[in-house]
């Protein structure tokens, strides 16, 4: 799921119900609410749909409610968002209004916008103490919270690094020892691999927030970030912008390596393939996906790799790329300032961080945990942990600009877009250079404004 805006993995777990409501009592001062009364009070929090385990999310909601009521006598309402658009948009109407939910659970990369419309608390020492301080949390975690440490609003909830999943039977069948570090390794490792109903990778193209990530990390392997905020420059009508697209569109148009159904792909159906062993490759999946693999045909032969490093086009990093392997990804929660109830948004906060709930929310949907204690209780004796270990320590953060919001919504259209074209063959260069021209005035337009 989302911005799905970091370490540790999980391996061989189940899903499980949470059965929340048992699990903590109010004086635990790793998760207690300090005898808070919320009696007749409700708290609203918004949070991303989980598209992968629907099911699993709504039985999630009634035990926290149920918790949180035993705790503080305050009962918890969530409202879902479906898509990076429906979280701008309901950040915007919340801010111009002045109303809205009293907690955000927003992608990281969405915390910048959060942080740039003054809308949300300004977490001080006495806010962290009330969640059980910064020291609860990984501190890789932090490291898009805020501008810096004394400017924070997102409270890490939980961590997503992105890696590749691979089929390690498919790979050895082929003869490749090991996932390609370079994209156009991997192109060629995916053409070998893709035969009779298999193909060599599962790619999500009408996802809402898979696809800019690709163009981000290949752009940024050739040292262009996006947004230039030294120089206030928005860098998307560049050549290692096109040149990331058109990797991206060619995996289909022109390598043939992917599904043709893939062009109206959600991440869960790229995971759904991989886990029937028709897709070889599952790039840009997180540890959540861990959940349904563990439980599909592919259990047991399937293992993460961190993706590559190197732009498309090139053997080695240019000396002005960054080697990143993912964003710095997760979701943070903020509390609006507008909120009536911010001491109950803070005891919230600090029941969802706890050690005991993080493991079990791990368990349950695959993410990882944000809370320093627990990520080690989930890293012990993990034989995926590696990849996705290593994936964290090469995560770079987005642009921390109220633009970048527009900007990340702007990288997704050129690709909503281009899907008619790529539907009947191709996207041509004239095609994308003018999908690039627009993508280019909407994140310059949001740079010129932001503050």
């Amino acid at each position: 799921m989302r911005s799905r805006i970091a370490l540790g993995a999980v391996a061989g777990l189940a899903v499980i119900g949470l059965a929340l409501s048992g699990c903590s009592s109010s004086n635990n001062s790793d998760s207690g609410s300090g005898g808070l009364d919320g009696k007749g009070k409700t708290l609203d929090v918004m949070i991303a749909a989980n598209t992968l385990y629907p099911t699993e999310q709504q039985q999630w909601f009634k035990d926290v409610s149920a918790q949180f009521q035993k705790e503080t006598g305050a009962t918890v309402k969530f409202e879902t968002f479906a898509s990076a658009n429906d979280e701008l948009t309901k950040i915007q109407t919340s801010v111009l209004s002045g109303q809205g939910p009293d907690i955000y659970d927003l992608g990281t990369t969405f915390t910048p916008t959060a942080y740039s419309t003054g809308a949300f608390v300004k977490l001080t020492d006495d806010d962290w103490k009330k969640i059980g301080g910064r020291d609860r949390f990984v501190p890789a975690t932090l490291g898009i919270s805020g501008p810096d440490e004394k400017n924070e609003v997102g409270i890490p909830f939980l961590s997503r690094p992105f890696v590749m999943a691979y089929n390690k039977d498919l790979l050895k069948a082929a003869g490749i020892d090991k996932p390609a570090d370079t994209w156009d390794g991997l192109a060629e490792q995916a053409k070998k691999l893709t035969s009779g109903g298999v193909h060599g990778m599962a790619i999500a193209y009408a996802d809402s927030f898979d696809p800019w990530k690709f163009i981000w990390a290949m752009a940024m392997q050739q040292g262009n970030t996006i947004l230039d905020l030294k120089d206030k420059k928005a860098t998307i009508d560049d050549d290692a912008v096109k040149k990331a697209y058109e990797t991206y569109f060619g995996w289909m148009s022109d390598d043939k390596v992917v599904d043709p159904a893939a062009i109206g792909w959600k991440n869960a159906q790229a995971v759904a393939a991989f886990a029937a062993g028709k897709a070889a490759y599952l790039p840009m999946v997180s540890s959540s996906s861990q959940v349904t693999l563990d439980k599909s045909s592919v259990a047991g032969k399937y293992a993460y790799a961190v993706m590559p490093t190197i732009p498309p086009g090139e053997t080695s990093l240019p000396s002005d790329g960054k080697a990143a392997a993912t964003i710095i990804s997760g979701d943070n929660m903020v509390v609006a300032k507008y909120s009536k109830n911010q001491d109950l948004a803070f005891a919230l906060v600090k029941m969802l961080t706890s050690t005991e709930n993080q493991v079990k929310y791990t368990k349950t949907f695959g993410d990882l945990p944000t809370n320093a204690d627990a990520a080690k209780q989930i890293e012990q004796g993990n034989e995926l942990l590696g990849p996705i270990v290593d994936a964290g320590t090469k995560a770079f953060g987005t642009p921390f600009s109220g633009a970048w919001g527009d900007t990340q919504l702007a990288l997704v259209n050129v690709v909503v877009q281009s899907i008619p074209s790529l539907s009947g063959g191709s996207v041509s260069s004239s095609d994308l250079d003018a999908k690039l021209k627009a993508a280019q005035a909407t994140a310059q337009g949001s740079l010129d404004k932001a503050k």
